[in-house]
């Protein structure tokens, strides 16, 4: 795997991304909190951008399905350069809603990259190289993720915003640039073309399906028409395969603490009376997530991954439970590093599941559609969290969650094993 160099470009360009991405976030709270002095109005602006890629997902999944994924990434990395040169615009003019402008067209340019990503790591590496590398994938986004706020806090305190979104372009630019070097082979892309190509020169011909990389689990073993544009054609296939919506519904434990992860490092710090602790939540955190990457090569040949998932599902719903001892510190950095373990952990090895178990013809509407769901997921967690927060407090609303958390672990772990149990029966018969 580490002599492939799609895989390398694959990781620095996330790297570079994640840089580029942190440093105009850390940069778009200094603007926002220069020009907008309403929490609520700053809020909006960022669920304005959330919005619109949430709108562009089903169009964003059909478009990678049935055109060239490497110009997808080209084209929505593009797109990232553009977003950012409105914010050169929006300094300018000291113009908020340049800032919108800037917010929507970055949040358009992730809803087709990201999803383009996931479909392409299954393609440049074999099966049994996939929770290796979605292990890495995760942790280079982690380092830049760290990497990138400090950088940006330290460079603010030596330039200005525009230096910041520079910055920030250049890690664009790059990216864009090493993409361009990325070999991606799509043999079921070319044979549909070549299948539809061949059906437009006989009259009332069919385009054959393309047989590589289509089968999988899909229930009715082809892939899905053209002409069948947006999600509908993922229902029958998450309807046959329950495991895939098993996961997507677990996905919401860690959801549960990642939406609302800065509100609480915020309110712990009041708990303790302690700024210097936020600092330290992220820090274990990371170092936490981090190390799980690394691991996560280690425990693939030890159990089955919905096991290893319900495990991670498990130790996040008792670090929630654990913050109800917010008021220690001690508590509260041990909360913070068992969920890094186990959130490196979880994501790694769902995307795996979700790479092996839907076909490939279906992947970039899947990813759309996880991305969309997350993305929406996030957002409800996030009003929750300041809701419960202002209504019940910190410690009354981790212990909620961590009992909802368990719950859920437990509903569907019962279910996956009778589910196991009776494809046993059936075939011993």
């Amino acid at each position: 795997m580490w002599t492939n160099r799609n895989v390398w470009i694959v990781l620095a360009g996330e790297f570079i991304a994640g840089l580029g991405l942190w440093m105009s976030i850390i940069a778009n709270l200094e603007f926002m909190q220069q020009k907008v002095p309403s929490d609520f109005m700053k809020s909006l602006i960022l669920f304005v951008g959330l919005l619109a890629g949430v709108l562009f997902g089903p169009l964003a999944g059909r478009v990678i399905d049935t055109t060239s994924k490497k110009k997808v990434l080209l084209l929505s990395g593009a797109g990232r350069l553009v977003s950012v040169s409105f914010m050169f615009v929006a300094l300018y003019f000291d113009s908020i809603w340049w800032m919108v402008l800037f917010a929507v067209t970055l949040q358009i340019s992730a809803a087709f990259y990201f999803p383009a990503l996931q479909s392409v790591i299954p393609l440049i590496v074999q099966e049994r190289e996939l929770l290796a590398l979605n292990g890495v994938h995760m942790n280079a986004g982690t380092i830049a993720r760290i990497l990138g706020t400090t950088l940006a806090g330290l460079m603010l305190t030596v330039m200005s915003l525009q230096g910041l979104y520079v910055a920030s372009f250049v890690a664009y630019a790059v990216l864009l640039a090493s993409t361009a070097f990325l070999n991606v082979p799509e043999p079921g892309l070319r044979r549909a073309k070549e299948a539809n190509e061949g059906a437009a020169a006989v009259p009332g011909g069919e385009p054959e399906q393309a047989e590589s990389g289509r089968r999988g689990s899909d229930p009715a073993g082809q892939a899905p028409p053209a002409e069948q544009s947006g999600f509908k054609a993922l229902l029958p296939l998450l309807r046959s395969e329950p495991t895939v919506l098993t996961v997507l519904w677990l996905t919401l434990v860690p959801t549960l603490f990642i939406g609302g992860f800065n509100l609480m490092v915020i309110n712990i710090s009041e708990l303790q009376h302690d700024a210097q602790v936020k600092g330290l939540l992220y820090a274990v955190e990371g170092v936490s997530f981090i190390l799980a990457g690394f691991l996560v090569k280690w425990m693939a040949d030890r159990g089955g991954l919905m096991n290893r998932l319900f495990l991670f599902a498990a130790i996040v719903a008792a670090a929630q439970c654990l913050l109800f001892f917010a008021d220690s510190k001690l508590f509260a950095l041990l909360s913070f590093g068992l969920f890094g373990l186990a959130a490196g952990g979880f994501f790694p090895a769902s995307s795996t599941l979700f790479q092996k178990q839907i076909p490939k013809a279906y992947h970039g509407r899947f990813f759309s559609f996880r991305s969309m769901l997350d993305r929406v997921m996030f957002q409800v967690v996030l009003l929750s969290t300041g809701l419960l927060l202002d209504s019940i407090g910190l410690q009354l609303m981790v212990l909620l969650y961590g009992v909802l958390s368990f719950v859920l672990v437990a509903v569907f772990a019962v279910r996956e094993a009778r589910s196991a149990k009776k494809e046993r029966a059936e075939a011993s018969l």
